[in-house]
């Protein structure tokens, strides 16, 4: 929309910064319902298939093979990604975010699963490791609580699959396409081991030659992200309004309400207006705009008397595994997954699935040079210069095998935080206690991978792999120890929701999409409910 007066002049019903899975998610149900939705997307709107960089990583067009950096912005834009830089530690990097029409859910490798039962109460009982976390008890909702949005979840973003035979049964999902003949070859022998694969659920519609999409956006439009599953209708079917490139500046409140979101568009800065507003930017950009948000009633920023907002920042920890099987063909498809090591030893650990296709070579030596110049300059300089011959080796070895990713659940401590500026600064550390629960875990999928050979490709311990970064405005029952009540909505501030994964108190230790979108469902349910009463 480039009409601005239509938007200023206008009191909406909500008005949703950022276009991810909880915000799209919530947008639609509300826009669904009659309600007046406007949508304030930092990155391009990206609703058509044609719209972007689709179909391979950003990273292939940099004028040089390196690392993304803010020089890069205009093509990481294009590519539905976050372009600028976070600080952390000595240094700065672009964390591989999304920023655009769907978020993050428009990279992402389209795995939506439950969490477990477990995870709604994962306290001291499951982490005997966890001394010195701020893990709770338990969540304010329980499994039971999430269930009906859980599946209604499952059929907005058309989740195909099987169920995992670890967890609470329930009906079945509609099928997937049989694994390829790798994956396929890794599930019997995890079953013959007494394992319990199963087909991973997966948000796709599996036409021919899947490219499986995942790291970039998805030129076939088969990938139901939240832009294809939930913003595209919203605006087209149901009323709602989308702003892209538009930067939410601020929240500028009065006592316990919010009177106005300040937006900047194309150079122009001005105000929107509505009964409500709900934040789904990512765990990283919504407590930055909280945290910047200051004001007499708010000097500590909008709805931080807690202190909370920005901490317990929460990332999981992935490794890799290249398992060289038997099998022939092409093994880039994310097919399997595997749960045994969830909870074990008296620990709860993480989950095991096949991770699909790599980056291309090209990106991946660059990967190895940074790694290699961080641990031993010299050793940089010799990668640099082999490079070629580097790209060509590293090309040859991944079409050897199939890829599986472990990932493991991270803990919440308060000193790991994000800290809002210009540019923002991440403060993380892994702690001892993290350490040890990821080396039983790797321990574990090596005795589960026996007899195959394997390489492991350790990247839980990189601070700039922020995968499914969560936990930084932490819902809860009490205000001095969480940022949001159990309907999400900010205590202290009467029409203030957060939607994205900065809501969750632990991590769990699987892929967050569908409880991100579970728990939208469920927020606006309450608000609809709210708003009725209201009336």
């Amino acid at each position: 929309m480039d009409d601005l007066a239509a938007v200023t002049d206008r009191i909406w019903d909500c008005v949703v910064v950022g276009t991810g899975v909880g915000g799209a998610t919530l947008g639609h149900a509300l826009a669904a319902a009659g309600q007046r939705v406007l949508f304030v997307e930092k990155g391009r709107a990206g609703l058509e298939p044609s719209d972007g960089l689709r179909g391979f990583y950003p990273e292939t067009h940099f004028e040089e093979a390196a690392l993304a950096a803010p020089r890069h912005q205009a093509l990481l834009r294009q590519g539905g990604r976050w372009s600028e830089e976070v600080l952390s530690g000595g240094g700065g990097f672009v964390p591989l975010l999304g920023c655009g029409g769907g978020g993050s859910s428009a990279l992402f490798g389209m795995a939506m699963e439950r969490f477990f039962p477990e995870d709604f109460r994962p306290g001291p009982r499951l982490h005997a490791l966890a001394g010195g976390s701020s893990l709770p008890d338990a969540w304010p909702v329980s499994y039971e609580e999430m269930l009906p949005f859980y599946r209604r979840a499952e059929r907005l973003y058309r989740v195909r699959g099987a169920r995992d035979p670890l967890r609470p049964a329930d009906e079945a999902l509609p099928a997937a396409p049989v694994p390829g003949p790798h994956n396929a070859e890794l599930a019997r022998h995890f079953a013959a081991a007494g394992l319990h694969p199963y087909r991973l659920p997966l948000a796709c519609e599996f036409v021919n030659d899947c490219a499986c999409c995942q790291g970039f956006l998805c030129a076939r439009d088969c990938k139901n992200d939240a832009a294809r599953s939930c913003l595209r209708p919203a605006v087209r079917e149901h009323g709602a309004v989308l702003l892209d490139e538009c930067e939410a500046i601020t929240l500028e409140a009065a006592g316990d309400r919010i009177t106005a979101l300040v937006c900047r568009r194309h150079g122009t800065e001005f105000r929107v207006r509505a009964r409500h507003y709900a934040l789904g930017a990512g765990a990283l950009a919504t407590p930055c705009l909280l945290l910047s948000s200051r004001s007499p009633g708010w000097p500590d920023g909008l709805a931080n008397r807690s202190g909370l907002v920005g901490r317990n920042l929460m990332r999981h920890g992935v490794d890799l595994y290249l398992v060289f099987t038997r099998a022939r063909g092409d093994p880039r498809s994310k097919e399997i997954g595997l749960s045994d090591f969830y909870v074990g030893a008296g620990e709860k650990l993480g989950t095991l699935q096949s991770f699909g296709a790599l980056p291309p070579a090209s990106m991946l030596a660059t990967e190895v040079i940074a790694d290699a110049s961080a641990a031993l300059p010299f050793a940089g300089v010799v990668a640099k210069a082999m490079r070629p011959l580097l790209e060509r080796g590293l090309a040859a070895l991944f079409r050897r095998g199939v890829l599986l990713a472990g990932i493991m659940e991270d803990l919440p401590y308060p000193d790991n935080r994000i800290e809002a500026g210009d540019p923002p600064r991440v403060h993380y550390v892994l702690r001892e206690p993290d350490r040890a629960r990821l080396r039983l875990f790797r321990q574990g999928i090596a005795r589960a991978l026996k007899p195959y050979r394997f390489l492991p490709l350790r990247q839980a311990e990189k601070n700039r792999m922020l995968a499914h970064v969560c936990g930084t405005c932490r819902f809860g029952d009490d205000p001095a120890s969480s940022v949001l009540d159990r309907n999400n909505r900010a205590h202290g501030v009467a029409n203030l929701y957060v939607v994205d994964a900065s809501f969750f108190p632990s991590s769990g230790g699987t892929n967050p999409a569908l409880t991100i979108a579970a728990n939208a469902l469920r927020v606006a349910e309450h608000m609809l409910t709210r708003n009725h009463a209201e009336v």
